[in-house]
């Protein structure tokens, strides 16, 4: 397995625009929530416990996310937590609302990325490496952290091979 750096270092050569970076902070979550609703039917009860793909998801995903880093880790666990909340709430909505919000947020969600990646001028890291799509909520975390000050050591050790995120400006044909 790849260590929390070389996974970051990866995801963030394809995202060294800022505005890309913004775009993530929205679309990143919103696919996330539209995955935990339309994974969260159907739902088989095991002595009181509601089990339903979201939750197995959730469980995988987090076991991954704490093995890598345990900081990272557990502020992944509760994003997560939160998202699978979200759609179960979403869930239980009737058929055509739970359909409607779940496909309605992850259509967004991927047009919102997209539209970053025009700014990048590159396609998405998962289009090279599938771990792109694990890694794209936690590089929305770090980048956070970065915000706020905190990790910078892993931050300069990600910025050591890509460079620091810029806004790119428009290229122009004479």
């Amino acid at each position: 397995m790849r260590s929390l750096t070389e996974q970051l270092t990866q995801y963030a050569s394809y995202h060294r625009d800022k505005r890309n970076i913004i775009t993530h902070f929205v679309g990143i979550p919103l696919i996330v929530v539209a995955v935990a609703t339309l994974l969260a039917r159907p739902e088989l009860n095991i002595m009181g416990i509601a089990l339903t793909p979201a939750l197995l998801v959730v469980v995988a995903a987090s076991t991954y996310y704490i093995k890598l880093d345990l900081r990272f880790g557990m502020a992944m666990v509760a994003a997560l937590i939160i998202s699978l909340w979200i759609g179960n709430a979403l869930a239980a909505l009737s058929t055509e609302l739970w359909l409607l919000s779940g496909i309605g947020l992850f259509v967004v969600g991927w047009i919102i990325q997209f539209v970053g990646h025009v700014y990048e001028r590159r396609k998405p890291a998962f289009i090279d490496d599938i771990m792109g799509l694990a890694i794209g909520p936690l590089f929305v975390a770090a980048e956070v952290a970065f915000i706020l000050g905190l990790r910078k050591e892993l931050q300069d050790a990600i910025e050591g091979v890509t460079g620091p995120a810029v806004i790119k400006e428009a290229t122009t044909s004479s």
